[in-house]
């Protein structure tokens, strides 16, 4: 495992971190047992950093991930770096939620479910549009000035969002999305993230399982996991980027890796990302995904694993108000 400062956050963590979106019941059913496990193996494989979030099943994988690293919690907590993310409502008409009493509230609902004393990294889950920023950022202030929360930061926020929300309160990391079929940050959003050294962790670097080559045309999903009504894993765009991970797969061959351990490696070689989040449901699983950290890729490497995702469909992902 590789270590980086996580920005301005200061925080030494791992290149990889654990996330517990996959046990919020968005993907369908999971073992909880297996999940456990493969928490404590993500720890045991050197990582750090574990992301959860408020949503993920109205705290319900908080409350998993509370458990598996419960002991790790109470004897070494500060080794384990908790990051997890709130302001929205799933299912409410009003699905983004960043004013102040419903962002409080979801503050005292995350500690009590993850069974600690303060969070680490507190994350505004999506941009509120009927919430000003400077009043989130505000009622985020307090709660690090009682101590409930350490850093601040935000997801899905794009460079506007993170200069008003900075007016009142430094933004220390974000969290966007970005894989080789979801490059909309590279325009201007990573360079923000660098000039003002924010901390950047990015999701779903295997594409929501796209990257992960275990996927191919006969593929379907259930109909609790959200990508059973996504765009990206249907018709020709599905089709076309699957041909695309084939490629990706012998290059990743040739590599003596796997091809989502080169996907997640290449997220990890773009400038201004810290740290690449992974999920997973079992402890074979998490382990492959933390040894990418060590995968080293050369700038012909980048440019060959360009060259092949230049001629796949870029896809977009899941919302609060639904998916596309």
């Amino acid at each position: 495992m590789r270590y980086t400062t996580l920005g301005r956050t200061g925080l030494n963590v791992s290149r990889i971190a654990y996330g517990t979106w996959q046990l919020g019941g968005d993907w369908g059913s999971y073992d909880e047992d297996a999940a456990v496990a493969a928490i404590r193996k993500a720890w045991d494989s050197g990582v750090t950093l574990f992301d959860t979030a408020q949503g993920y099943g109205d705290g319900e994988a908080e409350q998993v991930l509370g458990k598996a690293l419960r002991s790790r919690l109470d004897e070494e907590r500060d080794r384990v770096v908790v990051a997890t993310k709130g302001g929205i409502d799933p299912g409410a008409e009003r699905s983004r939620r960043g004013d102040r009493d419903f962002l409080r509230a979801g503050v005292e609902q995350s500690l009590g479910k993850l069974g600690i004393d303060h969070i680490d990294v507190y994350q505004v889950h999506w941009p509120d549009p009927d919430t000003p920023f400077g009043e989130t950022a505000a009622a985020l202030a307090e709660l690090v000035d009682e101590g409930k929360i350490r850093h601040v930061g935000v997801s899905n926020y794009d460079v506007e969002q993170m200069r008003e929300f900075s007016e009142t309160l430094p933004v220390e990391t974000l969290q966007p999305p970005y894989h080789l079929f979801r490059r909309g940050i590279e325009a201007d959003v990573l360079a923000y993230a660098r000039e003002q050294d924010i901390g950047v962790l990015v999701y779903s670097p295997l594409g929501s399982g796209l990257l992960t080559g275990a996927m191919d045309s006969t593929t379907t999903f259930a109909d609790d996991d959200w990508r059973a009504g996504a765009t990206a894993f249907t018709g020709e765009a599905f089709e076309t980027n699957l041909a695309v991970v084939e490629d990706l797969k012998a290059f990743a061959a040739e590599k003596g890796v796997q091809v989502s351990q080169l996907a997640i490696a290449w997220t990890l070689h773009q400038p201004g990302v810290h740290v690449a989040i992974v999920g997973a449901r079992s402890d074979r699983n998490i382990e492959a995904s933390a040894a990418a950290a060590d995968v080293e890729l050369s700038a012909a490497d980048l440019a060959r694993i360009d060259e092949i995702a230049a001629r796949g469909v870029q896809v977009e992902g899941a919302t609060p108000e639904g998916v596309v």
